[in-house]
């Protein structure tokens, strides 16, 4: 291919290209995609899926008048290189590269930051409003795809665009995981017939002359009324849409230019809220993402000539998880597993193999999943909510509500706790600062998985509700920890001196301490915090009068460092100083260690920052 993405002017080199340009076009970045997510880690198929239905929108609209709120933003690659962010695009989620998502900060051309289903409709739909009031031209469009309808923010979007959605465009990019197939000619038949231009002028021109009758709104009603019995009998896919007020068109081939060109173009002329149905496949046009698309939805680094991915840790946290769950479901048939959407990620494939009846993927709904676990453990299951750290502020009012006050013993399995490569949407620093606030709620904090089987145990048998928050990986490897038994409610000093000086460190950063203590002049006293609720007041008082250093892998506001100063807040104590991620700052996107070298959370300059404090 000649194309230098590079050296085009992007994304205006679309406008006037012919068909088989734009799709030379769509095949250079499809290797580019594939050559920078093998590379670097990414979110691979849903990105290859969409890089027709990136450069059809930016053929028939101008995405800075008309946004583009990608949902989620797992099919956004497309769409970054095609809007002049080729060259950060090769340092894909590194530190100073290209955000894995959406980011406002990046481009004049991704109108919100993304990362969590649901949100595109109600941001578009908002953006349209936005528009209709000041009178501005074009349309605000919404990409929903990745099961994201299983979301009901979705829905509420979608549920009130024909109120407000007079220059709302909804795309569902369909990759045939959740919405029925095309049915056919007739369908392809139909769509352009009520999506042409004729027919539009011709409805509008009926419905201007009929407005003149006083029956007016009644044969208004009856012709509408009309159109989607036959909309809907020959388009079953399309009747709940119609329902909610929605012009229904689709489905349509989202890989084929030539189809879903001109339909677009026609979209971009109906009036009113209107959603078009694209099918797109998953993975295309790399065969090992086609054949198995959902183990190529989010990759680290990979062989591209192969395709062969890198076997999953079998030490980390997410591993030990399922099978420790899949160990004690063996000899308690009263243990249930609840995902949203994420049964891999969280070590419960396993599980979900062997025991079929007792698992359950509610699909991307956290706040469904915290509920129905209540709803499981008020019928004396013992309910394990497994969600990722990020995904789990969204459920925070349904953990208080339904779990909290009716004392519900689910247990929270927190994954992905502390920082990730993906950026500001999935950091999940932020979760102890609201779920220490919950009355009678244990936080476990372990530092390596050989812990984790234990704090199980113990989570089950406190007939109340708890979670378990540990990080992604294998955490803590010293040999500190051997010999060290978890007390509920105990953390241990692992290192005792006569020093002034204790570190206290949060679960898997204890490595991190050890580090930073070794980097330092004499020997001090080093705290394992394992439990952040209930916290061990009495070794904290004990200590009380010492120079205090904290480190966490959590925002220092609401964490570990808060919980000390809360502590020793009512009697004299040594000034305390926290080691965390800022929280005056959103924390960006790249490698776990590039994030802790620019934040200064690494070992040496944490052990710096000490003895200058000293």
């Amino acid at each position: 291919m000649s194309i230098d993405l590079e050296k085009l002017d992007l994304p205006q080199y679309v406008k006037g290209c012919s068909l088989k340009e734009l799709e030379e076009l769509a095949d250079v970045l499809r290797q580019r995609i594939i050559s920078v997510v093998g590379k670097n880690g990414g979110h691979l198929a849903s990105s290859l899926g969409a890089v027709e239905l990136c450069i059809a929108l930016h053929r028939v609209f101008d995405l800075e008048r008309d946004p583009v709120f990608f949902d989620v933003g797992h099919q956004a690659y497309a769409h970054k290189l095609l809007t002049g962010r080729a060259g950060a695009f090769e340092r894909l989620r590194r530190i100073d590269g290209c955000s894995g998502f959406p980011n406002r900060d990046e481009s004049t051309y991704d109108p919100a930051a993304a990362g969590h289903a649901g949100a595109a409709v109600s941001l578009a739909l908002g953006r349209a409003a936005a528009k209709e009031h000041s009178n501005e031209p074009g349309v605000a469009i919404a990409v929903v795809g990745d099961g994201s309808l299983s979301c009901g923010i979705a829905f509420e979007g979608l549920n009130a665009s024909k109120a407000c959605g007079k220059k709302l465009i909804v795309i569902l990019n369909d990759n045939q995981m959740a919405i029925s197939p095309n049915v056919g000619g007739l369908s392809r038949c139909l769509n352009r017939v009520i999506s042409g231009r004729r027919y539009n002028r011709f409805r509008k021109a009926v419905k201007e002359c009929l407005s003149h009758f006083s029956g007016y709104r009644t044969i208004k009603k009856l012709i509408n009324r009309l159109e989607d019995l036959i909309k809907g009998a020959l388009l079953p896919p399309g009747i709940l849409f119609q329902e909610l007020g929605m012009r229904y068109i689709g489905p349509v081939d989202g890989n084929d230019l030539g189809r879903l060109l001109p339909m677009i173009e026609r979209v971009s002329r109906i009036d009113g809220p209107v959603l078009l149905h694209v099918t797109t496949r998953k993975g295309k046009g790399y065969a090992p993402a086609e054949s198995c698309p959902q183990d190529f939805h989010g990759v680290g680094r990979f062989d591209i000539a192969s395709g062969k991915l890198p076997a999953p840790s079998a030490t980390s946290f997410s591993a030990e998880f399922g099978r420790c769950m899949t160990s004690f479901a063996e000899s308690d048939s009263s243990i249930e597993a609840v995902s949203a959407a994420m049964t891999s990620g969280t070590g419960l494939t396993g599980f979900a193999e062997k025991f079929p009846e007792r698992f359950h993927d509610v699909g991307i709904a956290e706040e469904h999943a915290v509920i129905f676990s209540a709803g499981l453990a008020s019928g004396g299951k013992k309910a394990v909510c497994a969600l990722y750290s990020t995904f789990l502020q969204r459920a925070f009012d349904c953990i208080y509500c339904e779990v909290v006050l009716n004392k519900f013993p689910v247990v929270f399995a927190i994954d992905r706790a502390g920082a990730v490569e993906d950026g500001a949407t999935h950091h999940g620093i932020y979760d102890l600062g609201f779920l220490r606030q919950l009355p009678g709620f244990a936080i476990f904090t372990p530092a390596s998985t050989c812990e984790l089987e234990s704090m199980m145990k113990t989570a089950f048998s406190l007939n109340a509700p708890c979670a378990i928050r540990y990080p992604r990986g294998a955490g803590a490897q010293c040999q500190e920890l051997n010999g060290v038994v978890v007390q509920y409610g105990k953390n241990h000093l692992i290192q005792s001196s006569d020093s002034d000086i204790v570190i206290w460190a949060l679960g898997a950063e204890i490595d991190t301490a050890l580090a930073v203590a070794s980097m330092l002049k004499e020997r001090v006293n080093i705290v394992l915090v394992h439990f952040i609720a209930p916290f061990d007041t009495a070794l904290a008082e004990q200590l009380r009068h010492k120079r205090h250093f904290t480190i966490e892998n959590h925002c220092v506001r609401g964490g570990l460092y808060t919980t000390l100063c809360e502590t020793l807040a009512g009697a004299a104590h040594g000034e305390i100083t926290p080691f965390g991620w800022s929280a005056d700052e959103v924390i960006g996107h790249g490698t776990v260690q590039e994030l802790r070298l620019r934040h200064g959370l690494d070992a040496e300059s944490i052990a710096d920052k000490i003895k200058k404090c000293l």
